[in-house]
C-alpha cells in the first residue's frame, strides 16, 4: 500500500473511532427533539463544524501546549494509549451511555448554544478524539501526510455530519441490537490503537532510561 494512503487510512480509522458518530446519533436526536428539519440540519452542521476547527486549533498547536507544559510526545501516548484502552474497553463491553437528556439541560451550556456545548463539545470533539490529533499530527513526518492528515479529519467530521442527519433511519436499521454491535467493533479498534500507542511511547522512554543507567552505575 502506498505510504500516504496508508497514513490516510490510519489518520481516518483513528479519529472516526474517537469521534464515535453513531454514539452521538442518540445524543443529536434528543437535543434536536422538537426542531423542524432545516434547525436540525443547521445544529448538525454547526456542531460538526467547530468539531472541526477545534481539532485543527488542537493539531496546530500541539507543539506549543508540549512546549509550554514541558510535555514530551512520548508521555503522550503512553497516557493517551492507556485512556484509550479504558474508553475501548467500555464501548467494547456497550458500556458507554449518553448522558441523560435531563442532566444537559441542566447544564447552562445546553440553553446558550447547544451546538458548540455540549454537542460539539465535547460530545463529538471530546478529550480522546484531541489527543489522538495531537499525536497523529506529530507522527505526520512531510506536508503531504500533514495534508492527508488534514483531510482525513474534514472526511471523518463530513461522514459525521451526514451520519447525524440520517440518525433516525440508522438507528431504526440498526436497531438496539446492531447498535451495541457496532459499539463493541468501534471499542475493539480503539483499543488496538490504543496498544500501538502506548508501546510506540514506551519504547523510547525505556531506551532513553537504559542508556542512562550505565553512566549512572560508572
Amino acid at each position: 500500500m502506498n505510504p500516504l494512503l496508508e497514513f490516510g487510512v490510519i489518520c481516518f480509522t483513528s479519529v472516526f473511532t474517537m469521534l464515535n458518530p453513531i454514539g452521538v446519533i442518540p445524543i443529536y436526536m434528543s437535543m434536536s427533539e422538537g426542531m423542524s428539519p432545516l434547525e436540525a440540519r443547521k445544529l448538525a452542521m454547526k456542531a460538526t463544524l467547530t468539531a472541526f476547527l477545534v481539532l485543527c486549533l488542537f493539531a496546530v498547536g500541539g507543539q506549543w501546549i508540549f512546549a509550554f507544559f514541558h510535555i514530551t510526545t512520548d508521555s503522550l501516548r503512553v497516557v493517551g494509549g492507556i485512556l484509550f484502552f479504558i474508553l475501548g474497553f467500555d464501548m467494547l463491553q456497550a458500556r458507554f451511555k449518553p448522558p441523560a437528556r435531563e442532566a444537559m439541560e441542566n447544564d447552562p451550556a445546553f440553553n446558550s448554544d447547544t451546538a458548540v456545548s455540549p454537542l460539539a463539545i465535547p460530545f463529538i470533539c471530546g478529550p480522546g478524539a484531541i489527543t489522538v490529533v495531537i499525536l497523529l499530527m506529530e507522527s505526520a513526518a512531510s506536508n503531504g501526510q500533514r495534508l492527508t492528515f488534514f483531510a482525513s479529519i474534514a472526511a471523518v467530521l463530513g461522514a459525521t455530519c451526514l451520519i447525524l442527519l440520517g440518525g433516525r433511519r440508522i438507528i431504526q436499521f440498526l436497531g438496539v441490537n446492531g447498535s451495541n454491535v457496532a459499539m463493541r467493533i468501534m471499542g475493539l479498534i480503539v483499543m488496538v490503537i490504543a496498544v500501538e500507542f502506548f508501546f510506540s511511547g514506551l519504547k523510547p522512554i525505556l531506551h532513553d532510561l537504559i542508556s542512562v543507567l550505565p553512566s549512572a552505575s560508572g
